[in-house]
């Protein structure tokens, strides 16, 4: 039998590990909070993922 590899988690660089983002109010014209999409709510995104994100002028982005 084969031993599980545990994949390595690292905090998600968009929301810094809460799982949701706090939206500007100069863009939503209230104070908003959003599920985060690149880690999908959860903080952590696995380590090998990490590597598919790309940060820009747009923001985070996940390359598909």
């Amino acid at each position: 039998m084969e031993k599980d590899k545990k994949t390595k988690k690292v905090i998600c660089p968009s929301c810094n590990g809460n799982g949701y983002i706090k939206i500007p109010y100069h863009l939503a014209k209230e104070e908003r909070v959003a599920q985060c999409t690149v880690c999908e709510s959860e903080g952590e995104v696995d380590e090998t993922k990490m590597d598919s994100i790309i940060i820009d002028a747009d923001g985070f982005h996940r390359l598909q």
